[in-house]
């Protein structure tokens, strides 16, 4: 067995080994895992896999090949937790093993696996292969077609020796085009946005240098344009042009203001990148900078991850919505620049400096205080309670009973050991040694904090409103959110498409001749409201923040 299939394997099995346990361990979340999974559901419970649904009326916001990916799983597993996460565990077996080929191609085996690891144990982008969004997928498919686009223009200029022998510079075109497609056919043409713009500006920085002609760039874009128009074109053929104008408008209202409420500051993914992707961020900082690298094509291909770098971080920081996973394309780019540094301390090029010893016990130092401090103070909950918000819906998630033991401080302290061990190492110049000790132990701390953490998150936050739901599966009944929105009423009720149309006219079921009961369910207010003051609406209970109505048919 040779070297690249060997480690190719360890990727698989260390993939699998830490993605893929207990992904059904606690509930999705709402906005998007619930909402993505009941995409996916309402695939099933429909039988139209053309078309994407939620609450069973079409919907334009994004297109359906990751919800095609998880009707699969759910068709094998079950409508649960696990299957609209496993696409995504799978995603990210898929990532590190390409991280390792091409890192490998790139720089050599060495360079290779620290890419890989510096992802597997990088806080976000480990995170999001736990998850069931839709964007591991999306970001890999760009990252897959720049790549490819990369090695055409180092074939047509004789760059890159080797590397680039085995295909034609069209057949790197061709596949490059094909994955940008599906990643379009993901999420939507802003993959082809980002793709242009990382063009232009390296374009530009070229002095205007041609490094693909225009027919090859056309070819590049009619692969794309092949693999979208499978679906967009079939859909406006059969149906007009609705969903492609409901599409745009959505993408556009997307830019230019803020969704649903996620709004922040212009520096918002700049301080997501440099704490979520912790510890790949402190070493990709130097990598800013200058070091050395021997060859032509790799000083090349840090300049095109330069590119991919501050076009997405730019382009998202401009967008109205502040939402964390829109820098996510930032993780591939990000975590190479990592592995350059931590080769390069390696090979003794470059020095452990002051300012990565900062950044280290800067950022670390937030996660284990967050970690041990969290269950010590949630002993205190009147500590808690006088900096937490204090309107009565906040105040009712911390009425939430939930036993927080000892054990609870293990993530906390492994992390503290973790950074203990690798400033020893880094310290006395065992690079190697620190760089794996920091980057697995990292994974390790990522896993544990998930187990002990995150159910109890859950509880806190939506365990109540979610348990509702789920009671109603076993009753003939509508079930409404009242003052804010969820896509838990759908999925955690396994709603089925309702007979009566006046279901979707919130007047008639607050006040119309109902023809079965109607469950409401509002955020806790200090303030009585509509659901309170109508006479034939009871309410039948509260809980953690949530206030529950029952509405009886006369």
């Amino acid at each position: 067995m040779n070297q690249k299939l060997f480690y190719s394997l360890i990727l698989v099995a260390l993939g699998a080994l830490f993605f893929i346990p207990f992904l059904g361990g606690v509930r999705l979340f709402d906005w998007d895992e619930i909402n993505f999974a009941e995409a996916a559901r309402e695939m099933i419970v429909l039988s139209d896999y053309l078309h994407v649904h939620i609450d069973f009326k079409p919907f334009y916001e994004k297109p359906p090949l990751f919800f095609w990916l998880q009707s699969a799983m759910m068709n094998l597993f079950g409508i649960n937790e696990f299957a609209a996460r496993l696409p995504n565990a799978i995603c990210g077996i898929i990532s590190l093993v390409y991280l390792y080929n091409l890192g490998e191609k790139l720089h050599g085996h060495r360079f290779g696996l620290l890419w890989a690891v510096a992802y597997l144990g990088s806080v976000t982008p480990h995170l999001y292969f736990r998850s069931g969004i839709i964007d591991p997928f999306f970001n890999l498919f760009i990252f897959i077609g720049l790549v490819n686009l990369i090695l055409a223009s180092w074939k047509r200029e004789r760059l890159g020796g080797a590397m680039t022998a085995p295909k034609r510079e069209w057949t790197y075109l061709l596949i490059g085009g094909f994955v940008l497609g599906l990643a379009i056919l993901t999420k939507g043409p802003v993959a082809y946005l980002i793709i242009c713009l990382v063009l232009l500006v390296y374009w530009m920085l070229g002095r205007f240098r041609w490094f693909i002609t225009p027919a090859q760039f056309l070819t590049f874009s009619l692969a794309a344009s092949l693999m979208s128009l499978a679906w967009y074109g079939l859909d406006v053929y059969l149906h007009g042009p609705a969903l492609m104008r409901e599409f745009l408008a959505y993408n556009i209202r997307l830019f230019s203001t803020p969704d649903a409420g996620h709004v922040g500051f212009p520096g918002f993914h700049v301080i997501m990148l440099l704490v979520g992707c912790f510890p790949a961020s402190i070493f990709a900082i130097r990598a800013l900078g200058s070091l050395f690298i021997e060859r032509n094509y790799q000083r090349e291909f840090k300049r095109w991850m330069l590119i991919l770098f501050w076009v997405v971080l730019v382009l998202f920081s401009l967008v109205q919505s502040k939402i964390v996973h829109y820098s996510s394309l930032c993780y591939f780019p990000l975590t190479y620049l990592a592995a350059l540094t931590l080769v390069q301390l390696e090979e003794r090029k470059i020095q452990f400096n002051n300012w990565m010893r900062a950044g280290l016990i800067l950022i670390g130092g937030i996660y284990v205080v967050a970690l041990i401090g969290m269950p010590i103070l949630a002993h205190h909950m009147d500590i808690v309670r006088q900096y937490a918000d204090q309107d009565a819906f906040s105040q009712g998630n911390l009425d939430a009973s939930i036993n927080w033991p000892w054990w609870t401080l293990i993530p906390g302290i492994w992390l503290l050991i973790v950074l203990t061990l690798a400033f020893r190492w880094y310290n006395q110049r065992e690079t190697a040694q620190a760089s794996i000790t920091l980057l697995g132990g990292m994974a390790v701390f990522i896993t544990l904090t998930l187990w002990f953490f995150i159910g109890r998150i859950e509880g806190i936050s939506q365990a109540a409103a979610m348990a509702f739901f789920e009671r109603a599966q076993e009753q003939d009944v509508y079930v409404k959110t009242y003052g804010y929105h969820s896509y838990g009423p759908y999925f955690y009720t396994m709603k089925q498409p309702s007979a009566n149309p006046n279901y979707y006219n919130d007047e008639w079921l607050l006040r119309g001749r109902i023809d079965k009961d109607v469950l409401f369910i509002r955020h806790a207010s200090e303030e009585p409201t509509l659901l309170d003051s109508l006479p034939d609406v009871r309410k039948t209970g509260a809980k953690n923040g949530f206030v529950f109505y029952r509405r009886r048919v006369r």
